[in-house]
């Protein structure tokens, strides 16, 4: 028996399906596949389901995690792209964070909170 794990994906509420896949892909993810109501959204090996489903408690409550190589290279896309001014959406700039990532938080426009980093070495103390 093989307890071999192959992928885990979330998926991702939107109150207006087609703003949310736009976001996406202005963001830099692309459009796998899309039916009515799901869409399969990736960038690199990293994917995820976006759903046409949206209840507010939920999606004010939902968050994202996204490891990148170049957390700074991925803030100036959201900067260049004009992301928070297009979609009226919160972004703030990277940090170091204690717990050894450097992120920027960005929400999208059904309100999931997204924290895009990268690995960075322990604060010393």
């Amino acid at each position: 028996m093989s307890m071999e794990t192959v992928e885990i994906k979330a998926f991702v509420p939107a109150r207006d399906f087609e703003l949310s896949k736009s976001f996406y892909t202005d963001l830099g993810f692309e459009v796998a596949f899309s039916s009515e109501d799901l869409a399969y959204l990736k960038a690199g090996e990293c994917a995820f389901l976006l759903q046409a489903f949206y209840v507010k408690e939920h999606a004010a409550n939902f968050m994202m995690h996204m490891l990148v190589k170049d957390v700074d290279a991925w803030w100036r896309h959201v900067e260049d792209a004009g992301l928070a001014a297009k979609y009226g959406v919160r972004a703030d700039p990277p940090a170091d964070r204690p717990w050894a990532i450097r992120d920027f938080v960005l929400a999208d426009p059904t309100g999931v909170l997204w924290r895009i980093g990268t690995h960075i070495e322990p604060f010393q103390r």
